[in-house]
């Protein structure tokens, strides 16, 4: 049963759905034995309002109407009452990390450590540091240790099936990279939406600027992530085609990481002559290299960029290089609250949604302090 604290009735966009289904039939399956026991998860929701907006601001076919009303998104932190059967036993949840030494990693894994203190359940963390070996022994380690459910956010899905079978028959919850076989939910980006969101964000900037006229598109890809990768940086060429063509293509592999990306845009660049170069990017890893690349050679107004993910490391290239087009935020800091209350379900035989979508905004210099503290840029 779901609540909002303070009575208050709320129109909930279908991005906040899967974090307020997580408690759904709670209770219902199971030993009717069991005694449901009401978690309070504080969730973040997105509440659309309709609001009059002066005459003089609205221009409708270039006639200008005497008011219009208008839907806005507005986000804020509002209280859920989650209705939850907790095993009576201490439930115990493994969790591999893809690499805390990545600061988009690093604020999942503590939000995640954090909402798993807040409700008490025994949280076994594993840093895989980028290595499937390491994701696998996590793995190994989690059967001995009896968990009862794993979240799992390590990049190498072709090493899915294996991690799998080694920490046995349990629920899990994959992050951001799809685990198949045995992943009972996804949690994560919208891969498709959030690139057709940069991808738009750089092709309209490039099209009203520079009439479509650049030199090259450059793709920063990790193809280890499989669909992941396939789905963002697939949509990001389709939010840049709806604006101009995609010209003299170059994907670099394996650029998701700072210093891979920096050794590969710079050998491109010594080979890419032009002042109008885009960059897109798997995450703010890979920009951040080709930013580096950039630099050393003297380029820095020769590359426009777009990344993914708006973590704190590129949020002073957002508001203060000019050449940094447009980011898709996803709140990585928010994980936690989704991750948690859901696995927690699902240890308790409950149903949860298949897929768990993080939220997702375009972050450009004109909004970046708005949604988040800068100031020190």
């Amino acid at each position: 049963m779901f609540r909002l604290l303070g009575g208050r009735d709320l129109h909930i966009s279908r991005w906040a759905v899967p974090a307020l289904v997580l408690g759904l039939l709670a209770g219902a399956c199971g030993d009717t034995s069991e005694t449901p026991e009401t978690v309070v998860v504080t969730s973040i929701v997105t509440e659309t309002v309709e609001v009059e907006v002066p005459a003089e601001t609205v221009v409708v076919t270039s006639i200008v109407t005497e008011t219009e009303t208008v839907v806005e998104t507005v986000v804020e932190t509002v209280e859920v009452e989650v209705e939850v059967t907790v095993p009576p036993e201490e439930v115990t949840i493994g969790y591999i990390s893809l690499g805390d030494v990545v600061p988009f990693v690093k604020l999942v894994s503590d939000g995640i450590k954090e909402e798993a203190d807040r409700l008490g359940v025994n949280l076994i963390f594993c840093d895989s540091e980028i290595d499937a070996a390491k994701a696998l022994a996590c793995a190994q380690d989690f059967k001995v240790r009896g968990v009862q459910g794993v979240l799992n956010f390590q990049v190498f899905q072709e090493s899915s099936p294996e991690i799998c079978a080694a920490h046995g028959d349990v629920p899990v919850i994959a992050i951001d990279i799809i685990q198949p076989p045995c992943q009972t939910a996804f949690m994560g980006a919208n891969n498709r939406l959030a690139g057709q969101l940069g991808g738009s964000a750089m092709g309209e900037f490039m099209k009203e600027n520079f009439d479509c006229d650049y030199s090259a598109y450059v793709s920063l890809e990790s193809t280890a992530a499989g669909a992941a990768n396939r789905d963002r940086m697939g949509g990001y060429r389709e939010g840049f085609q709806e604006h101009c063509p995609i010209v003299n293509e170059r994907v670099l592999d394996g650029a998701d990481r700072t210093d891979p990306a920096l050794e590969q845009m710079t050998n491109l660049l010594t080979a890419v002559p032009g002042d109008r170069i885009v960059v897109v990017a798997i995450n703010e890893d890979g920009i951040l290299g080709a930013i580096g690349a950039a630099n050393t050679l003297g380029r820095q107004d020769d590359l426009y960029y777009s990344g993914q993910g708006t973590d704190p490391s590129i949020w002073c290239e957002i508001k203060n290089n000019d050449n940094y087009v447009a980011s898709v935020a996803y709140f990585p800091e928010r994980y936690g609250t989704i991750l948690v209350p859901a696995i927690l379900n699902a240890v308790s035989g409950n149903a949860i949604a298949g897929q768990l979508f993080t939220d997702h905004k375009v972050i450009t210099r004109d909004n970046i302090d708005e949604v988040y503290d800068a100031s020190d840029c």
